[in-house]
């Protein structure tokens, strides 16, 4: 999940100022900060490894961060609404927040529901749930060590997604697009094609388009592909708020395969 987080931070500069290219400056800019991207993410975790109920729990970290801004105008009323209910969506939201589902599951199958279960309370649109499911299906193939053709392969017969294309390709004509059809394949790519943990990053910047969702649906495929390299995840760590950084250390503490969170202070929790 701080795979998320460092994505969402480091496309955060980006995302109306598109960098066509990966030799961008250094991958933290000194004006980057965590979204919404990083705060629903957040919510989703605390929804699962508390057992809240997602609606819950998602309202309170909106609110809480509501100045934060980034909100998509339907999901702002939704989180302003005392009776909330699932709005249709197909946006990317269900997929960039979805990563503690497929880390906190014991298997594919235990994936998907979780992810049915986070997402559907806002995006209980087919295209919506899709686009969660596969994200948290090619973050639990990669956290089995599944080859990246494998999980192309997985995504594909079971989602319908086309991977075949590569970065390369996508980046000449790739525009800004906030659907889950036509950003959560973009990004897999860019976490699959990937040479390592900043390479996925620095693919999905690239490309253009939503940077921060591209970077954070990519960065949380690639933390489970790679691992994260100490200095990133230190990075990504000190620019969150302590509340957030209690529920990351909650989840990777269930976390089957516990990843250790860096403390503030650089030590290790």
């Amino acid at each position: 999940m701080l795979g998320t987080v460092a994505g969402d931070i480091a496309g955060s500069v980006y995302e109306f100022a598109n960098r066509r290219t990966k030799d961008f400056g250094p991958l933290f800019h000194e004006r980057s900060r965590f979204t919404d991207d990083t705060v629903c993410t957040v919510a989703v975790a605390d929804a699962l490894v508390n057992e809240r109920d997602p609606v819950r729990a998602l309202q309170d970290w909106g609110r809480r961060y509501w100045d934060n801004g980034g909100w998509g105008q339907r999901f702002a009323l939704w989180l302003a609404d005392d009776g909330p209910k699932p709005y249709g969506s197909w946006g990317n939201g269900a997929a960039m927040r979805v990563a503690p589902a497929a880390l906190l599951a014991t298997s594919l199958e235990e994936a998907l529901a979780l992810s049915d279960h986070v997402t559907r309370v806002t995006h209980d649109h087919p295209e919506g749930l899709k686009g969660a499911a596969a994200t948290a299906a090619a973050i639990w193939l990669a956290r089995q060590d599944a080859a990246p053709d494998e999980i192309r392969r997985e995504i594909t017969t079971r989602f319908g997604y086309d991977l075949s294309m590569t970065v390369d390709s996508i980046r000449p004509t790739y525009r800004h697009d906030e659907s889950c059809q036509r950003s959560v394949p973009q990004a897999l790519v860019c976490a699959l094609e990937a040479t390592g943990f900043e390479d996925a990053i620095r693919n999905a910047i690239s490309i253009g388009g939503d940077s921060d969702t591209l970077a954070a649906m990519a960065g949380s495929i690639a933390e489970a592909r790679f691992g994260m390299p100490e200095a990133i995840a230190k990075e990504a760590w000190s620019r969150l708020p302590d509340d957030m950084r209690r529920v990351l250390a909650q989840l990777y503490a269930l976390h089957v395969q516990p990843l250790r969170a860096p403390k503030p202070d650089g030590g290790d929790a």
